[in-house]
């Protein structure tokens, strides 16, 4: 099919920043896939493999000054069908999480996304703690979550209510929709969420039905599916990469490879959103630096005591606030090293012109 800019999201915002930066002799595309040195860009003209320019690459200072899948770039386009990206027009959010094991790096999942598809199984992925996590994610980059049962054909309708209470027991003001990829039931409420020029991520681990949702939804193979390993009872990693597509009834949907660890990053306040009812608890305890685990008059520890706090929820709370706590920790280190060393650097070069 034929597609414009704006079936991609563009919007008049975008538009405006083109012209007052003197963008016209440029191309606009936006990101749809990401392979190592280079990318794939959806521009209205069609598909172009990609690179950026040294200029771009030199001036980076971290991952998050790199094109990532869901931004808007100008680029230009050559006779053989390749492009060389020129810049990176402004984010409206980012999603993003900190990388595995490395606690001071942040990775950007996708960028300019509307809403987060939150997908796992009904049937054994299902877990509220990693729930609020990937909520805490989205919250943090201002996006909208939702929430998507799957495979609910390999259960009870029983079951899926009672998932979907536990839920919402735990989780306010988020909405929950259950599915199957076998039989679409659900699939028609979905396809009504999918609203024209918005973008659509999802997250979730891997075998819990994000690459099978998104063919289906396109209504072609776009991902590569694998049924679950019978002997671990675990998803493989079939998406390998992330994938901007463009559905044809709207919307823009974006697979995302199995993540079975999920860094938090948490610097707009994401946690707070996440966990509101214990932080609404706190303003009421005797202490102002009240830890919520030992303190007398702790208004949390009287919650959970009598039952007005579920304590799953304080207990995953606890989890990653201490997550929370290392991270903010390990980012302030890494600043304060980087502002040493950019010190020491300053004197070296002011000293090396003194004794020319």
């Amino acid at each position: 099919m034929e597609i414009t800019l704006e079936d991609l999201g563009y919007n008049d915002q975008l538009e405006q920043y083109r012209i007052e930066h003197k963008l016209d002799n440029f191309e606009i595309g936006r990101v749809a896939a990401q392979h190592k040195d280079h990318y794939t860009v959806k521009t209205a003209k069609g598909d172009f493999d990609a690179e950026i320019t040294g200029n771009l690459r030199y001036s980076a200072q971290s991952r998050e000054d790199l094109p990532a899948v869901g931004d808007w770039v100008a680029l230009t386009i050559y006779d053989n069908d390749f492009a060389t990206i020129y810049k990176i027009l402004p984010r409206f959010s980012t999603l993003n999480r900190h990388m595995p094991g490395r606690t001071s790096e942040i990775q950007i999942i996708a960028a300019n996304i509307d809403f987060g598809l939150i997908v796992q199984s009904a049937d054994r992925d299902f877990n509220i703690n990693r729930l609020q996590r990937y909520l805490t994610i989205c919250h943090s980059s201002h996006i909208r979550p939702i929430i998507i049962l799957t495979k609910t054909d390999l259960t009870t309708e029983e079951r899926v209510t009672e998932l979907t209470e536990s839920i919402m027991h735990r989780i306010n003001d988020t909405p929950v929709m259950a599915i199957s990829n076998v039989t679409k039931k659900g699939y028609g409420a979905l396809e009504k969420i999918l609203d024209h020029g918005k973008t659509y991520c999802m997250l979730g681990s891997s075998g819990v039905g994000k690459s099978t949702l998104l063919n289906n939804l396109a209504g072609k193979s776009v991902m590569q599916t694998e049924a679950i390993s019978q002997s671990s009872n675990r998803g493989k990693h079939i998406t390998s990469h992330r994938e901007l597509v463009a559905l044809e009834n709207g919307g823009i949907l974006i697979d995302n490879p199995g993540m079975r660890e999920i860094g938090i990053t948490d610097d707009e306040g994401g946690f707070e959103i996440t966990f509101d009812q214990i932080l609404s608890l706190a303003q009421h305890c005797k202490f102002n630096d009240c830890t919520h685990t030992c303190e007398v008059e702790c208004a949390v520890l009287e919650a959970l005591e009598n039952g007005e706090l579920d304590q799953e929820t304080y207990n995953n709370y606890l989890k990653l606030e201490q997550e929370k706590t290392r991270l903010e920790t390990s980012a302030a280190e890494r600043r304060k090293k980087e502002k040493k060393f950019g010190k020491r650097l300053k004197n070296y070069k002011k000293n090396k012109y003194k004794n020319r």
